[in-house]
C-alpha cells in the first residue's frame, strides 16, 4: 500500500506563470548541457548564471536508495564507470568521474545526489524533476523524491515529469503536486489522455508537436514544453505553433529568440 506524504503538501497544482504570450520558458535540459556534462554541478550552475526559468533533471534510485541525478540507467555513457545504477551503491558511484567524458576541463565532476542538484539550483528557479523509475522500485523512488522536495520546501515551485504510471504512484504520494506527463504514445489521445489525470504541464516530442496539439492543449488549461529543440529554425517553428517553452540543450540560443 502506497503512503501518501505526512506534512504539508499542495491543496492543488500550482502551474508556472506564463501569462504573457509573448514569454516561451527555456527548460534548460540536464543543464546547459550543450555546453557543459549533463546532469552536472557545471551544467546546472551554468543555466542558473544564464537566468533560465526552469532546470530538468533525471533521478534515478541506486541499490542504496539513494537518489542520483543521471539519465540514463547506466553510468557507462556519462563516466568512466560501468554497470547499472540500481546495481551500485552512492559510495561506489561518487567515485567515477561524471566530466572528462564531456572534456579534459572538466575532469573531476561527479554525479549528483538529488539534495546536492537541489543546492545547485535556487529560488524562483522551477524544477523539472524526471523521475526515471523500474517497477520493482517505483514506489521507493517517488516516495523519497517527493518527500526530498517537501522537506526542502520545493513543492511550489517542482513538477514531477515521469510516465503515466509513476505518476499514478506521484498523485498517491501528494496529490496536489504538479506532474507532466511523458507518455506521449499513442499520440492521438496524448491530451485526452493527460487531462483525465489532471496534468497540465504536457511534453511532446517536438516532431509531433503543432499548432493543432498546442491549440488542444490549452483549450485544456495545459501548458506544452516540447522535448527538445537545439537548432534555431526549429525553435522558431516551435514558437510559430504557439508553445509556451521547450526544453532545449542550447538556452542561451533559445533566449535569443524569446
Amino acid at each position: 500500500m502506497i503512503k501518501p506524504l505526512v506534512g504539508p503538501c499542495p491543496d492543488g497544482p500550482n502551474v508556472m506563470d506564463v501569462s504573457s504570450k509573448k514569454h516561451r520558458v527555456v527548460v534548460a535540459h540536464r543543464g546547459d548541457s550543450g555546453h557543459y556534462p549533463e546532469n552536472t554541478a557545471a551544467a546546472f550552475s551554468a543555466a542558473v548564471e544564464l537566468g533560465v526559468e526552469c532546470i530538468e533533471l533525471d533521478v534515478h534510485y541506486a541499490s542504496d536508495g539513494t537518489l542520483i541525478i543521471i539519465h540514463d540507467a547506466t553510468v557507462d555513457r556519462t563516466s568512466d564507470g560501468v554497470g547499472a545504477v540500481a546495481d551500485l551503491t552512492h559510495a561506489q558511484i561518487r567515485t567515477f568521474d561524471a566530466g572528462r567524458w564531456f572534456d579534459d576541463r572538466f575532469a573531476g565532476e561527479r554525479f549528483l545526489t538529488l539534495h546536492e542538484a537541489l543546492e545547485c539550483i535556487p529560488d524562483p528557479v522551477r524544477l523539472n524533476v524526471h523521475i526515471k523509475a523500474e517497477s520493482k522500485t517505483r514506489d521507493a523512488v517517488v516516495a523519497s523524491t517527493v518527500g526530498t522536495l517537501r522537506d526542502r520546501a520545493l513543492l511550489d515551485r517542482a513538477y514531477i515529469a515521469s510516465d503515466e504510471a509513476t505518476l499514478s504512484v506521484v498523485r498517491q504520494v501528494c496529490s496536489g503536486i504538479e506532474i507532466c506527463n511523458l507518455s506521449v504514445q499513442p499520440a492521438e489521445d496524448y491530451v485526452q489522455r493527460s487531462a483525465a489525470i489532471d496534468c497540465r504541464i504536457l511534453q511532446p516530442g517536438h516532431a509531433m508537436t503543432d499548432a493543432r496539439l498546442v491549440e488542444e492543449a490549452h483549450r485544456h488549461g495545459m501548458l506544452v514544453f516540447p522535448f527538445f529543440a537545439d537548432e534555431e529554425d526549429e525553435m522558431r517553428r516551435l514558437i510559430a505553433c504557439g508553445v509556451d517553452g521547450m526544453l532545449t540543450n542550447e538556452p542561451e540560443r533559445l533566449q535569443r529568440l524569446k
